[in-house]
Parts: structure tokens; sequence; C-alpha cells
């Protein structure tokens, strides 16, 4: 009996394994499309209005930094939970 037992949660260590990197992947995926938004949006905002360069890199740099924190703490999160 004890045997199936450590099969059993040697499997919920493995599935728990498996769930934890789909978040992690998923948090990943999430950060990339969200600084792609930001860079390309603040590319179309400097084409509009190039004398605002300075004002919109600091904003997109912020924001950047934001998501990547946001990314970061996802991943952790994911792979403790």
């Amino acid at each position: 009996m004890t045997g199936m037992i450590g099969v059993l949660a040697q499997a919920t260590q493995t599935m728990h394994g498996n769930i934890a990197a789909l978040g992690a992947g998923l948090a990943a995926i999430g950060a990339g499309i969200g600084i792609g938004q930001i860079g390309g949006k603040a590319v179309e905002a400097i084409a509009r209005q190039p004398e605002a360069i300075s004002k919109i890199q600091t904003n997109m740099i912020i924001a950047a930094a934001l998501v990547e924190g946001v990314a970061l703490f996802a991943v952790v999160v994911a792979m403790i939970g």
C-alpha cells in the first residue's frame, strides 16, 4: 500500500511542477506582449510628436520596468504556489 501512495505523491509533485512551469511561461509571454505594446505605442507617439521624446521615453522605461516587475512576481508565485 505504501508503494502506491509513494507513486501518487511523485505523480502529484510532477504535475505540480508542470503547472508551475506553465504559469511561469504564461507570465513571460504576457510580459513580452506588454513590453511590445509599450514599445510600439512609444514609437508611434514619438513619430507624432518628436519634440516630446524625453517625456515619452521616460514614461516608456517606467512602464516597462513595472511590467517586468509584475512578470517577475508572477513567475515567483507560479514556482512557489
